[in-house]
């Protein structure tokens, strides 16, 4: 029995794998609540994304439960940033296009954009907006079409709706049929993931 889970376990990683996303990803700015960013990491993990940055200047990364975080944490790479500058330049460096979240008038609507290419989505703090370095350094701006009165979503909420935009666009395209690692990149995974 124990080896038929091992075998199950060994084959829901690889699949898993074989579908995570390099090109898209997302930046939390600052985000403090620990319920919004384990609701964040639970759909990057639902939507295929490999690694998510976090830029963290003016709060502290929370302490996630491993019960509100349902162990997403443990499936999505986490990478930590205090830099504006340095983030967005390898950002650029590696052909990444860069978009926060906003409501000026020169933000365009979600489905403007192009997913497939290398993404990078800026979430910021729910209170304070998107910290001004990033303001600054970040001219391109979507917001969420809503129909309703209140026109603004939680974090978390706005989270899971661009991911998902941006997962119908990636398979529309036929990118979650193959992987986005070499095989070696995958077997050198799978071992990582399978001590997890």
């Amino acid at each position: 029995m124990r080896e038929c889970i091992t075998t199950e376990r060994a084959r829901r990683i690889r699949d898993v794998l074989a579908r995570r996303q390099r090109g898209f990803t997302l930046v939390m700015d600052n985000i403090w609540d620990p319920h919004n960013v384990s609701a964040i990491l639970r759909s990057c993990d639902a939507f295929g994304l490999f690694r998510v940055h976090l830029y963290y200047t003016t709060e502290k990364w929370p302490e996630l439960g491993k019960k509100s975080s349902a162990s997403a944490k443990k499936w999505v790479e986490r990478v930590g940033h205090d830099d504006a500058g340095a983030m967005l330049a390898q950002f650029a460096s590696a052909g990444v296009q860069v978009v926060r979240t906003g409501f000026s008038k020169t933000a365009r609507p979600l489905y403007d954009f192009d997913f497939t290419r290398p993404t990078a989505v800026i979430l910021s703090n729910e209170h304070r907006g998107a910290s001004p370095e990033l303001l600054q350094g970040v001219p391109q701006e979507l917001y969420i079409p809503m129909q309703g009165m209140v026109q603004s979503l939680n974090v978390s909420v706005a989270a899971a709706v661009i991911l998902y935009e941006a997962f119908s666009q990636r398979r529309r395209a036929g990118m979650l049929d193959s992987p986005d690692f070499s095989p070696e990149e995958l077997a050198a995974l799978e071992m990582e993931w399978a001590d997890r």
